[in-house]
């Protein structure tokens, strides 16, 4: 298996991901998966609002290379089963949103807990559990504010947490903001980016790229 540090970084939109990069709240050291743009067209123009990065556990590598092994970058783009393998895996997995235009945290928040609450009750796994995590989420953001260069950072961390954090300056803090034991949700928030519905196809289509090379170099 070549190192997946030779897969390299990614800048998108003048926002560097290195190739390797340790998570809050987590002993590991994580590769970038892939990275892209999260862009909406508003007034027939493409309108930039995040640089959205996903990496994952060196651990990931095997069992998504024992399924999707020889597949092409463009057969695992249009696999849905593919995503769900990455997002549902038990291997660690962090996610930077980072951004572009200036958003609060409230917007934020609440955008993401919509599009959970709206799959879960399509899905009919709505439940208690699962509305309580999300007010914890919408919690975490309160009174945040986050100019173009900030960040917001999720750690991904089987079996079913999710560790907030936010930064600045686009240095990574070593600590959690808050937590969140929620399986469900810490699916859904990767889901919602990479997912077959997600806001970021340009971190989808870097993914499945960077994974076919990656299983091509061995």
């Amino acid at each position: 298996m070549a190192p997946v540090a030779d897969l390299g970084g990614v800048q998108v939109e003048n926002v560097p991901f290195p190739p390797q990069i340790k998570p809050p709240a987590s002993a590991k050291t994580l590769f970038l998966g892939g990275a892209g743009v999260r862009a909406l067209e508003i007034g027939g123009n493409s309108v930039k609002f995040t640089a959205i990065g996903v990496y994952l556990e060196e651990d990931a590598v095997a069992p998504l290379a024992g399924k999707w092994s020889g597949k092409s970058a463009e057969e695992l783009m249009d696999s849905v089963e593919f995503f769900r393998d990455v997002v549902t895996g038990p291997f660690e997995k962090f996610t930077n949103v980072t951004l572009i235009l200036p958003l609060t945290g409230e917007q934020y928040a609440e955008k993401v807990a919509e599009n959970c609450a709206a799959a879960w009750k399509s899905m009919g796994i709505y439940t208690d559990e699962g509305a309580e995590a999300i007010q914890k989420f919408i919690d975490a953001f309160k009174n945040e504010t986050f100019p173009p260069g900030s960040s917001i950072l999720f750690t991904h961390l089987p079996p079913n947490s999710l560790s907030i954090s936010f930064s600045k300056d686009g240095s990574i803090p070593e600590k959690g903001r808050a937590t969140i034991e929620n399986k469900l949700l810490s699916e859904s928030v990767l889901e919602s980016i990479i997912g077959k519905n997600g806001v970021s196809p340009a971190a989808r289509l870097s993914l499945a790229t960077r994974f076919s090379q990656l299983m091509l170099q061995n």
